[in-house]
């Protein structure tokens, strides 16, 4: 079986988006790493799941932006507690916090560290 998605493919097919090979970089490096790890579209962006709940979510929009946005879920950041040894994470509000790339160097550059803090994350 695998994880990934049909939907996603169809999404990733038709997106125009001057980061998209990063975006599908990252994408397949964030999946190969992690069976549990499955996707679908969420906010009009590719979105992984862990045990059946999305933990981390693309932000592709505007134009030109390219995040990955990390959700606590009903726990919120209070009751959320989670190292980032990388500090890659910026908190923008009780409930998520963001690694932001601002080109293709830069998703290229920190693959590793944020596929390590996808995988930790949904096990949190």
């Amino acid at each position: 079986m695998t994880n990934r998605s049909v939907e996603v493919e169809r999404y990733l097919a038709t997106l125009d988006h001057p980061m998209k090979s990063g975006v599908m970089r990252l994408r397949s490096a964030i999946l190969d790493s992690n069976a549990g790890i499955s996707e679908c579209v969420k906010w009009n962006a590719p979105s992984f799941r862990y045990d059946g709940t999305d933990r981390v979510t693309f932000r592709l929009h505007p134009r030109g932006l390219c995040q990955l946005v990390f959700h606590c879920g009903a726990r919120g950041r209070d009751e959320f507690r989670f190292g980032d040894p990388g500090g890659l994470l910026v908190w923008r509000g009780p409930d998520r916090a963001v690694v932001s790339f601002a080109d293709q160097a830069a998703i290229a550059a920190q693959q590793d560290a944020v596929v390590d803090l996808v995988n930790a994350w949904v096990r949190t």
